[in-house]
């Protein structure tokens, strides 16, 4: 596939949920479930703060922007990064109104501390993807700045990483044209999910009354 039509792109922010929990993205993308918990009220609180898109400032030879709309065509997504460092360098590009080249680093601000998953920087990741498919430059880094430790993370982009977002984003095209909410195996993270009371965890434990059916007739 050479690419997505932009009238089949999905939210870059979810493939942060996806890899957190298949059915929570789900949940969230395909049947429109939402609710708010302190953990996404606190997060929606701190991007309120990155993502001001009428706040663009110049220091020395870095330029910041911040809410920067983004998208991929291969990937098929689209969001906004919360900031976008352009740092000038001989090996960027040029941007309107300035003189010289740049060269971009996504930063995404998190409300909590670095995660034990990959999630966050897969987030990141698709952000550099789309910045690099956008300006035609490479991306070779980012940042995440955890609000609870109050420093920045620095993540390699690599090829790795980046080939681990494709199949992603397929991943979830995929799940999204068949309309397909997974079940998931069940554990801690459910404590914290803010769809807790709609995804019903317990009952995923639970066997079905079709297949407590078919185990009675094969019986």
């Amino acid at each position: 596939m050479t690419g997505y039509d932009a009238s089949d792109y999905l939210l870059l922010s979810g493939i942060q949920h996806f890899q957190f929990c298949e059915r929570q993205w789900a949940l969230i993308h395909i049947e429109q479930e939402w609710a708010e918990n302190v953990l996404t009220i606190e997060g929606s609180h701190l991007h309120e703060k990155a993502d001001d898109p009428f706040i663009r400032e110049k220091r020395n030879d870095v330029l910041y922007v911040r809410g920067l709309p983004v998208h991929s065509s291969k990937l098929g997504l689209t969001g906004i990064c919360d900031v976008v460092e352009f740092h000038r360098n001989v090996n960027g590009v040029s941007l309107q109104n300035e003189t010289g080249t740049y060269l971009p680093i996504p930063i995404e601000y998190k409300r909590g501390k670095p995660k034990k998953d990959q999630s966050d920087i897969f987030q990141l990741v698709t952000q550099a993807v789309c910045l690099e498919e956008m300006l035609f430059c490479p991306v070779p880094e980012g940042y995440l700045y955890y609000h609870e430790i109050r420093r920045r993370v620095k993540v390699e982009i690599t090829e790795e990483l980046k080939n681990r977002v494709r199949l992603i984003a397929e991943r979830m095209h995929e799940y999204y044209r068949r309309r397909h909410t997974p079940r998931v195996k069940t554990g801690k993270h459910c404590n914290n999910c803010s769809l807790r009371h709609i995804c019903l965890p317990e009952l995923l434990t639970k066997e079905s009354v079709a297949s407590y059916m078919q185990r009675m007739l094969a019986e």
